[in-house]
């Protein structure tokens, strides 16, 4: 089933951003953009190069208005030492959220059954907490920041210019279309 369209369900996880612990919740995701963005486990090979990617652009993220949540079902003690061993995790701004209870992980439909981790899974959430994109892959297949911030880009047009769409590689102050029946047959 896909969680297209849904609105996120309510959590409160330990977290860990720049030196310091807090709780945050799914309420801290309501009133901006966000992205959720799983891992497998800290301490391991493709997620850092994620991870270190994702902290790369995450100035341009925040430049549009959206927070990054990177999620694994670690703990938040296990994010700090990581953070604090590991030079690519040392770049991280963003909050990191244990799941060691995989609520997070259960409510996005994302833990790999029999091993207690999460899939490599992207989710976009608007600000009104409603999911609009999500990208889920397989073990050994990194993601692309860049490619991410296409596509906040494109949810964020659409959300702001109801009655039009991004095509195929779409990019910000492209042409977009606005789907009508002088379309059909078109394209």
């Amino acid at each position: 089933m896909s969680l297209i369209n849904t609105e996120l369900k309510p959590f409160t996880a330990q977290a860990f951003k720049q030196g310091k612990f807090f709780e945050v919740s799914d309420q801290d995701l309501r009133g901006n953009w966000s992205v959720v963005f799983f891992y497998p486990a800290d301490f391991t090979f493709v997620c850092p190069t994620e991870l270190e990617d994702l902290a790369d652009h995450y100035d341009e993220f925040r430049e549009l208005g959206v927070e990054i949540y990177a999620v694994s079902t670690d703990t938040h003690f296990a994010h700090k030492a990581w953070h604090d061993t590991s030079e690519a995790i040392g770049k991280i701004q963003y909050t990191m959220i244990g799941d060691p209870t995989h609520t997070i992980t259960n409510n996005f439909e994302n833990l790999r059954e029999g091993e207690g981790v999460a899939d490599r899974a992207t989710f976009v959430i608007d600000p009104d907490g409603v999911i609009q994109a999500m990208e889920v892959t397989a073990e050994g297949i990194g993601r692309d920041a860049a490619d991410l911030l296409r596509k906040v880009k494109a949810a964020q047009y659409v959300r702001n210019h109801p009655g039009e769409v991004c095509p195929a590689k779409w990019k910000e102050g492209e042409q977009t279309l606005e789907p009508s029946l002088d379309l059909v047959g078109k394209i």
